[in-house]
């Protein structure tokens, strides 16, 4: 079998051992061809004569299924799927597998560490440090910035999938009362959950880690930002359609939203003049999309690819991904 995968560089692989993933077809890195990215426009010629096509991020779309009647497997290097068409794959008979569950532990991490920074107001008093604020400062302290303590504060909880439940475990652990969300857009409420309004009202922070649906795009609004408490903080490590940017701004600026740290926004990479990326927007922390990256989450993944590929080979369904 002949392996493609096109965006190698997506995966930091300098710190990584790719050798499961190589040894996933007959000849391991002989049946492979590695590209570090590939641009649309590339993207069908380099798939030709492949069977077997791991991407990250690039787009497969159904031209390009159409033309490629030797591919037999893709294989998503993440848990989102909406880089591949499918419906279309279902069409022409190709398997998509992706990954799940890799990132949990950087990503809960990642969050805490988001959650940390806003409460104790960490990007302030490092810039008043290396600006020399600190240094003319006639006290051996400095308490410009109010710091808000973490225990016993309300965490409001939306997307309790693995995540989620590992996000919870770490706020417990500080002393926080943590509350679950039902998912938004649906009519069921689970005993253990509560309804998104009313997590809404009680949360001192709320953090996503649902995935983007018709039912969660850009649920976070102007309307739902008012029925926080007035200088409640936002964390999203989830997908930046979760909210209305434009909205989040205005709250921000207003007072009304006391912080937000996101590690994923709208467009990525984003333009020189992206909104979030303005200098006068206060209490607002990003992360470059970084959250899944620890070295034991990518190899996790790689690993899994491999997993995949190998049960596949087998003619065993094992992380099948399937049109709606």
């Amino acid at each position: 079998m002949r392996g493609v995968i096109l965006d190698s560089d997506t995966l930091a692989p300098a710190d990584l051992d790719l050798q499961s993933l190589y040894n996933s077809l007959d000849n391991s890195l002989d049946d492979w061809q590695t590209y570090a990215t590939t641009q649309p426009e590339q993207t069908l010629a380099r798939i030709q004569g492949a069977e077997v096509v791991v991407t990250n991020k690039v787009v497969i779309d159904r031209q390009m299924l159409e033309q490629s009647p030797s591919l037999k497997l893709i294989c998503i290097a993440a848990t989102g799927t909406n880089n591949v068409d499918l419906q279309a794959a279902a069409d022409y008979k190709v398997t998509v597998t992706n990954v799940a569950g890799y990132g949990v532990g950087s990503v809960a991490q990642h969050t805490l560490a988001l959650m940390l920074a806003l409460a104790t107001k960490l990007p302030q008093y490092h810039n008043a440090c290396q600006s020399g604020q600190w240094s003319q400062s006639p006290f051996f302290c400095m308490l410009d910035h109010p710091i808000i303590e973490l225990a016993d504060k309300t965490l409001g909880i939306v997307g309790y999938g693995a995540i989620g439940q590992a996000v919870a475990k770490l706020a417990e652990a500080i002393g926080m009362r943590v509350i679950i969300s039902a998912r938004p857009g649906s009519h069921e409420c689970p005993s253990d959950r509560l309804p998104l309004a009313e997590v809404l009202s009680q949360a001192d922070i709320l953090s996503l880690h649902c995935p983007l649906t018709p039912a969660t795009d850009q649920f976070i609004n102007h309307h739902t930002l008012q029925q926080l408490k007035p200088g409640s903080l936002l964390i999203n490590t989830a997908r930046g359609g979760l909210i209305d940017e434009a909205a989040l701004v205005a709250a921000l600026k207003s007072g009304q939203l006391g912080g937000a740290a996101l590690d994923s926004i709208s467009v990525e990479p984003p333009p020189a003049d992206h909104p979030l990326l303005a200098a006068d927007i206060p209490n607002l922390i990003l992360t470059p999309h970084c959250a899944w990256g620890s070295q034991k989450a990518r190899q996790t993944l790689v690993n899994e690819v491999a997993l995949n590929i190998q049960a596949f080979r087998r003619g065993e369904a094992r992380n099948l991904v399937r049109a709606d």
